[in-house]
Parts: structure tokens; C-alpha cells; sequence
């Protein structure tokens, strides 16, 4: 009996961590801001169907114009204030200090693991599919209105390029980091170079040197010979 009860007690204890383990994985896959989530894609997908779909169903560029660019107003207000904050807790914005200065601010919100807040999955890959696909397909369309010398879109497709890269940049600033490490991979990269490139130089002045060393020591040698034939030919 005491048997029985022992072999209960530790099912028991492996369905339990069983049912947790994945009530935290569907909390990490679930998707927290539904709403978030859906205007996070549905402003800037519905921009890029207008601007492919426009002269389908309107002949007036400046309709078309006018609906393509509040889209991206739109997007980018929503992207830059709401979405990241909510989806994957990334944030940047300006300010002016006293004395007029402009200053960007990239922030990260750091998951304490005492509140448990964790940046679901399926919504980072929502975020950052549409932050990174539709700013890509939007200077593939600047390039073909380029070569299409299709002159009165091109000021709108850089519209969405500027408007939608913007925000990619903003983000990608916020999830490698600050400036000042940005700074000091830079400065390290640089020095590595530096350094390579310093020792390559010394190595290859160490072998001219020894090439002039060699070079000259044989000059002398042959000076020294001549000059003692000379001398005794003279005796």
C-alpha cells in the first residue's frame, strides 16, 4: 500500500509541472495586445494595397496621394508610440532640454522575474516581421518608380520609406543599445584595424630593413675585397 501511495504522490508531482510547463508556454505564445497587434499591420499593409491598388479603382493621384500618406501618418504615430511599447517593450522618442538641445532617447523595458513580465513570441515575430518586410517593399517600389519613370509616385513612395524606416531604425537603436555602445564597438572595430594594419607595416619594414642590411653587408664585403687586391697588387 505504502508502495502505491508513493508511485500516486509522484505522478501526481510530474503532472503538476507538466500542466506548468505549459501554461508558460502558452503564455509565451499567446498573443497579450490582440489590438495592438492587428493595428500594428493594419496600417501600413493597407498603405501598400492602396498605393498597388489605387489606379484600379480611382483616376485622382491626389485621392490616392492624400489616403496613402494618412495611412503612414498613421502607422507611424501608432508604431512609434503604442505597438512597440506594448508588443516588445522598446521605446524611442525626443526631447529639448533647457537650453534647446535635441536629445533621442532608445529604451529597453528590462523583465523582472519577480513580476513575470515577458515579451510574448508571437508577438515579437509579429513586430518585427512587419517593422522589417514593409520598409523593404517600399524602396523596391521606389526603385521601380525610379526605372519606371513613374516621376509623381516617387515623392510618396519616399514618403513611406522615410516614415516606415524611421521606426525601423528607432528599434533596431533600442535592441542593440545606446549610442555609447554603439560608439565603442565602433572605436574597437577601428582599433583592431589600426593595430593590423600598424603591425603589417612594421613587418614589412622589418623585411626591407633586412633586405638593405643584407644588401649593404655584401656591398661592403665586395668594397673590402676590391680594396685588398688593389693593396697588394700595389706591393
Amino acid at each position: 500500500m505504502l508502495q502505491q501511495d508513493s508511485n500516486d504522490d509522484t505522478e501526481d508531482v510530474s503532472l503538476f509541472d507538466a500542466e506548468e510547463e505549459t501554461t508558460n508556454r502558452s503564455k509565451k505564445s499567446k498573443i497579450r495586445h490582440p489590438v495592438a497587434s492587428f493595428f500594428h499591420l493594419f496600417f501600413r499593409v493597407s498603405a501598400i494595397i492602396v498605393y498597388l491598388l489605387c489606379e484600379l479603382f480611382s483616376s485622382s493621384f491626389i485621392a490616392c496621394m492624400v489616403t496613402i500618406i494618412l495611412l503612414l501618418s498613421c502607422d507611424f504615430w501608432a508604431v512609434k508610440n503604442v505597438t512597440g511599447r506594448l508588443m516588445v517593450g522598446l521605446r524611442w522618442w525626443n526631447h529639448i532640454d533647457e537650453d534647446g538641445k535635441s536629445h533621442w532617447v532608445f529604451e529597453s523595458r528590462k523583465a523582472s522575474p519577480q513580476e513575470g513580465k515577458t515579451v510574448s513570441e508571437a508577438e515579437s515575430r509579429i513586430f518585427w516581421l512587419g517593422l522589417v518586410a514593409c520598409p523593404v517593399l517600399w524602396v523596391v517600389f521606389a526603385f521601380s518608380a525610379l526605372f519606371s519613370f513613374r516621376v509623381k509616385w516617387l515623392a510618396v513612395v519616399i514618403m513611406g520609406v522615410v516614415l516606415q524606416g524611421a521606426n525601423l531604425y528607432g528599434y533596431i537603436r533600442c535592441k542593440v543599445g545606446s549610442r555609447k555602445n554603439l560608439t565603442s564597438m565602433a572605436t574597437s572595430y577601428l582599433g583592431r584595424q589600426f593595430l593590423r594594419q600598424g603591425l603589417t607595416q612594421l613587418s614589412s619594414l622589418e623585411i626591407r630593413c633586412s633586405f638593405l642590411y643584407g644588401f649593404s653587408c655584401r656591398k661592403l664585403e665586395k668594397w673590402g675585397k676590391q680594396g685588398f687586391l688593389q693593396g697588394h697588387d700595389s706591393s
